[in-house]
């Protein structure tokens, strides 16, 4: 859209009073007496509400308020006053000590600026606002959605983690209260992550109908916390059945007719503007130097503390006066113009020019929400001034707004914008300042810096995920290995060495690799064979855990494997999404070791990238249990250290013969062929090493590419044959997943407890050493030194290459009725090299 202002059905001048103003006329008649939308409720109502059309497929009907300072210039200490005083009402609510231990939470785009005084009006309450530009480095602390909004997505950026992690009161700010969702969506999300015993609920208007009105009683009683409700005023609007029909339907009707959308010519410069006698010279912002404090947040995005608000209302004094100073003589009407979620500090700059400047102050800002314009003294959106996003947003190039700008009879404005805004789409031909150039005589451009938590307060950026080919046989888009390169590091010891120093504690396991098994060509057969007679069973799995993991964890989940068994099952269960529902699901890869915890600077990027409520570990299958109660624990010290909660520790496997977690694909314990080999078919990448040498605080943990096993490499074979079985196996999955979703999968730890019984009943006395199931048996003939393995009577086919390696490792296969599990490994207890003949076999006592 290129035209500079859109208009209602007639044409103006830029003087005189705007929307709200017109003595007699409410601004919501025009939409009212069209559509039959009736607001009913106190007195006060009508005054702090307009109506007006929008383009947006949610609700047709927009609130204006006339004290808000977004869509409807408005004197700011009216807007700041607003807000104050719902901070003071809630600050009687609290009582004092309550009120000392809350913390504030406004919604962006349109309550940055009213959370903020809300805050205010507390007294010395931290305040943080929801934010949809993310900024690179800094951890999400939470996220929600906005049912209704043009924009929906809210991302939490506090610069300190532990602002939201407190259990005092919860205040959350936004200008209307509707249906609820915001709120509802925003506390659950909180609620999950930081529990706390009290919210309370502000806006400017209380706008629920009947059927919502119990929701917030309902939703207080299902999380056992008190939420309160605070608003300047109260009332319903009453909706006529088809009124979004109607609504777009007249939207589409007035933008056709050039009434909304841009149809007529600019309006007529001002008398006096530099532009009124035909002369159109180059559109010019004048600069004003702020002087903004240094280091001063330019808002909530990041949090801002008591401390920040002592430092502001030193500063203004003297920021106030340089834009006076910058003023042309003679001044009569100033509009000072915030930007999207940057509403506090031009606010609070217009407040003090209101107080000094002898001139009279107008406040509002521009936004992201098309809104239809219509000249008509009963209507809330009289004119729009239309310009590109000048701030590169995440979600792309898109069009802003600033409403009731031109026609506003404003002889200057003074634009206020943070300096990710300052750029050249803000200066260029049919950007801001040219669009105010155009309708006011004057106009200054005051740039507050954009405030980004110290780089020397957090941890470097982390590397990008490696990816094949550079690092694994696998395809870039399968997955991204949150790992660094150790490739060339010499880190395989004899399995031997390793075992007696593991034994003896001097080392851990992490600390080096064990030489890669090369298998015989009988193996080889044996491990195609396998993967041939269960490729089918696989599938269904990968299926079933899939379907269970978009239906209970999330709809568009982020796929985190364990390193390494867990990365080919990660990539099956992505490549199921996308084979069954056309999802393209990021996948990672991040290293968990025993005893020493996962990952947590993986953890960090994550959290960076993607919502942690999204995230969803992925490992092959369950033992005992161990890694499974490792990532519980881990999670916690994780939330603890760095503040960023939301992390599911649910495992999803695609076995879980130990009864550990509730998502899994089945509890048969049978072979997963993947088990077999090791580097070969896990994308010639081996175990992850984690070495205090190797490995600094800021690293992810390491591990190696083996480039020179590709001849052997099997890796996307395995993950082919596999893939090729889906057709065969939807009804099967499909009737599968309905009976899971239906069981009571609630995880009976009963492996946990048959391997407590053989550690004693074998005299071994380490569970560690015990390692249930074919995949662990499987690892233990082929990393560690085996003592025996326990075989359940009557195992059949799925043992044949156990029982091939402990042939060739002359290790004892024992067979034992009522056995959980199909088989049971078991490392040679108090191991030293002399327990092993010349032939490194494993000699029993």
């Amino acid at each position: 859209m290129n035209d500079a202002v859109d208009h209602g059905s007639h044409e103006h001048t830029a003087e005189g009073p705007r929307a709200g103003e017109h003595a007699g006329v409410w601004s919501g008649s025009w939409v009212a007496e069209r559509l039959g939308v009736e607001l009913a409720g106190d007195d006060a109502l009508t005054g702090m509400l307009g109506l007006a059309l929008r383009r947006n497929p949610k609700r047709a009907h927009l609130l204006v308020s006339n004290v808000l300072g977004k869509h409807v210039p408005q004197s700011p200490s009216v807007v700041y006053g607003h807000g104050l005083a719902l901070g003071r009402r809630v600050r009687d609510l609290l009582g004092a000590e309550e009120t000392g231990r809350a913390v504030v939470l406004g919604y962006a785009e349109t309550a940055t600026g009213l959370g903020h005084s809300v805050a205010d009006g507390l007294g010395d309450a931290p305040y943080l606002h929801s934010t949809r530009r993310p900024v690179t480095g800094v951890a999400r602390a939470g996220g929600f959605e906005e049912s209704h909004s043009h924009a929906t997505s809210h991302l939490l950026l506090p610069e300190d983690p532990a602002l939201l992690a407190g259990d005092g009161p919860l205040v959350l700010v936004d200008d209307e209260f509707s249906t609820g969702n915001t709120v509802l969506n925003t506390v659950r999300d909180l609620h999950e992550r930081y529990p706390r015993k009290r919210y309370v609920v502000v806006a400017l208007v209380d706008m629920r109908s009947a059927a919502d009105a119990g929701r917030l009683e309902e939703f207080a009683r299902e999380i056992g916390a008190r939420v309160d409700l605070v608003t300047a005023a109260s009332g319903t609007v009453r909706l006529p059945e088809g009124v979004l029909e109607k609504g777009q339907a007249l939207v589409a009707r007035y933008e056709a007719e050039g009434a909304g959308a841009g149809g007529p010519s600019p309006a007529a410069p001002a008398p006096g503007h530099p532009h009124a006698h035909g002369h159109r010279t180059r559109p010019h912002a004048t600069p004003v130097d702020l002087c903004w404090p240094s280091g001063l947040p330019d808002g909530g995005r990041h949090g801002f503390t008591p401390a920040h608000r002592a430092r502001l209302e030193a500063a203004l004094p003297a920021m106030a006066a340089r834009i006076t100073e910058a003023l042309p003589a003679g001044v009569r009407r100033v509009l000072v113009l915030g930007s999207e979620e940057l509403m506090y500090a031009p606010l609070r700059l217009a407040c003090e020019l209101e107080r000094t400047a002898g001139a009279e102050v107008c406040y509002s800002t521009t936004t992201r929400s098309p809104v239809l314009a219509v000249d008509d003294p009963g209507y809330a959106i009289r004119t729009r001034l239309v310009f590109p996003a000048h701030d590169d947003p995440a979600d792309g190039p898109g069009e802003r707004y600033a409403y009731n700008v031109a026609g506003g009879g404003f002889d200057a404005v003074v634009a206020v914008v943070d300096s990710a805004a300052d750029t050249p789409a803000l200066h260029a031909p049919g950007g801001l300042a040219d669009r105010l150039a155009a309708h006011v005589p004057h106009v200054l451009l005051a740039v507050v810096p954009s405030y980004v938590p110290p780089a020397s307060e957090r941890p470097p950026m982390l590397p990008e995920p490696l990816r094949g080919p550079a690092f694994s046989s696998y395809a870039p888009d399968e997955v991204g290995w949150l790992l660094q390169d150790l490739s060339d590091v010499t880190l395989e010891a004899p399995t031997e060495e390793r075992e007696e120093a593991i034994q003896r504690g001097g080392a851990h396991y992490a600390e080096s690799l064990p030489v890669e098994y090369q298998p015989s060509e009988q193996y080889q057969e044996l491990f195609h064979a396998a993967l041939e007679a269960s490729a089918a069973r696989l599938a269904r799995a990968v299926g079933a855990v899939t379907e269970i993991v978009l239906t209970e964890r999330s709809p568009r989940p982020v796929l985190v494997s364990l390193a390494r068994a867990g990365t080919p099952v990660g990539i099956l269960m992505r490549r199921w999404a996308q084979y069954r529902h056309g999802l393209d699901l990021p996948h990672y890869a991040v290293s968990i070791v025993r005893g020493r915890g996962i990952d947590a600077n993986a953890l960090r990027r994550l959290a960076a990238d993607h919502d942690p409520a999204d995230v969803v570990f992925v490992d092959g299958w369950t033992g005992k249990g161990a890694i499974t109660r490792e990532l519980a624990a881990a999670l916690r010290d994780f939330e603890e250290t760095d503040g960023i909660t939301g992390f599911d520790p649910e495992i999803a496997v695609l076995a879980d013969p130990g009864s550990c977690v509730r998502t899994y694909g089945t509890r048969d314990d049978f072979l997963i062929p993947s088990a077999c080999l090791n580097s070969t078919v896990s994308g010639l990448i081996s175990r992850t090493v984690l070495r205090a040498d190797l490995v600094g605080p800021h690293d992810y943990h390491g591990a190696k590419f083996y480039r020179e096993l590709a001849g052997a490499d099997l890796s996307v074979a395995f993950l082919d044959a596999v893939s090729a079985r889906f057709p065969d196996v939807v009804d099967t999955v499909d009737a599968q997943v309905k009976e899971l979703l239906a069981a009571d999968r609630t995880p009976t730890w009963e492996g946990w407890a048959a391997v407590e019984r053989i550690s004693e009943e074998y005299g071994i006395h380490d569970v560690n050493l015990v390692k249930p199931g074919v995949g662990e048996t499987t690892r233990v003939m082929l990393r560690r030194v085996p003592w025996k393995v326990l075989a359940r009577t009557g195992a059949g086919t799925d043992l044949d290459h156990v029982r091939l390696l402990a042939e060739q490792r002359g290790v004892p296969v024992e067979e034992v009725d009522g056995l959980p599990y199909t088989c049971v490994g078991l490392i040679h207890p108090q191991y030293t090299r002399g327990a092993t003949g010349a032939d490194g076999r494993a000699v029993t006592r």
